[in-house]
C-alpha cells in the first residue's frame, strides 16, 4: 500500500479524520474554486472541475456548498487568486514526501512546509529532487460490486488505462495522467460514478519503515497536512502490517 494511503488508514483508524472534516471541505472548496475559474462552471464542460465536484462528493460535502464555491468563482467575486506549488522533500529515513499545495501566499506556504520538515527530522528540497521516485498516475476505483474482474478489465482497456488491479475490496484502474479524463469518462459511462477519481503521485520505490521510524514520518505527514494551503501529501514509506497494527491501536 503506498505510504500517502497507509497515513490516511492509521489517521482514520484514530478517529481523526471527522476532527479534519472542516478543513479538509476547506481544501475542496479551494480546489473547486480554482477549477471553476480557469474554465466553464459547468462540470460537464470543464473536467478539472468534475474532478474537483466528483472528489466533495466523495467526501459527503453539501450540494449547496459546491454551488457556492462555484458560483462565487465563475461570478468573479473577488476571491483569492490562488496558484499551484508542488514541494519536495526528505524526511526520516530517508522517506520523499511531494507535498501539492494552492497558496494566494508563496513566501508564507513554502515558510510553513520548510518548517514542518525541518521540526521532523526532514529537509526541503529543490523542485524535482525526490519527483524521479513518483510516478504521476490517474486512478479511478470502483467497488467490487460494479462489475467482474473480466468487465472492468476490458472496459480499461478499451478506454485506454494501462493496469487493472481487482479484488474482493474492488477495482483499481490506473492509466497516464493525460489519459485520465477520457478514462474516467469511459469507465463512468459503462459502470457509473466511480467510488473516487483522481490523479496522484505514486511511488516508484518505498522504504520500509520500523515502529520508531514510522511514528517520526506520520508526524511529519501529519504537520504538513495541518497546513490550510496543503492539498495532498505523498511519501514512499511502506509500514508492514504488525506495525501498523500497533501504530493505529
Amino acid at each position: 500500500m503506498a505510504g500517502h494511503s497507509q497515513f490516511k488508514n492509521i489517521m482514520h483508524r484514530k478517529g481523526a479524520q471527522d476532527a479534519r472534516r472542516g478543513r479538509l471541505f476547506a481544501r475542496l472548496i479551494r480546489e473547486i474554486t480554482v477549477a471553476a475559474g480557469q474554465g466553464p462552471p459547468d462540470p460537464a464542460a470543464n473536467p478539472r472541475l468534475r474532478a474537483a465536484v466528483a472528489a466533495a462528493r466523495e467526501a459527503n460535502m453539501p450540494k449547496d456548498t459546491v454551488d457556492r464555491a462555484i458560483r462565487k468563482a465563475s461570478g468573479g467575486a473577488g476571491g483569492a487568486d490562488y496558484v499551484e506549488v508542488r514541494y519536495e522533500g526528505y524526511g526520516p529515513a530517508g522517506v520523499a514526501v511531494m507535498v501539492e499545495a494552492l497558496t494566494d501566499n508563496r513566501n508564507r506556504t513554502a515558510s510553513d512546509i520548510r518548517s514542518a520538515f525541518a521540526k521532523h527530522g526532514g529537509a526541503l528540497g529543490e523542485t524535482n529532487s525526490v519527483s524521479f521516485l513518483f510516478n504521476r498516475l490517474g486512478v479511478v476505483r470502483y467497488p467490487a460490486s460494479a462489475g467482474s474482474a473480466d468487465d472492468m478489465l476490458e472496459a480499461a482497456i478499451e478506454a485506454g488505462a494501462d493496469n487493472v488491479e481487482s479484488d474482493a475490496d474492488g477495482h483499481e484502474v490506473t492509466c497516464a495522467a493525460e489519459d485520465f479524463f477520457p478514462v474516467r469518462d469511459a469507465l463512468e459511462a459503462r459502470f457509473g460514478t466511480p467510488e473516487s477519481a483522481r490523479v496522484e503521485w505514486r511511488p516508484s520505490t518505498s522504504v520500509t519503515l520500523d515502529e520508531a521510524r514510522a511514528a517520526t514520518v506520520l508526524k511529519l505527514l501529519e504537520a504538513l497536512e495541518d497546513s490550510d494551503d496543503v492539498q495532498n501529501v505523498y511519501a514512499n514509506f511502506d509500514i508492514p502490517d504488525a506495525v501498523m497494527a500497533r501504530l493505529s491501536a
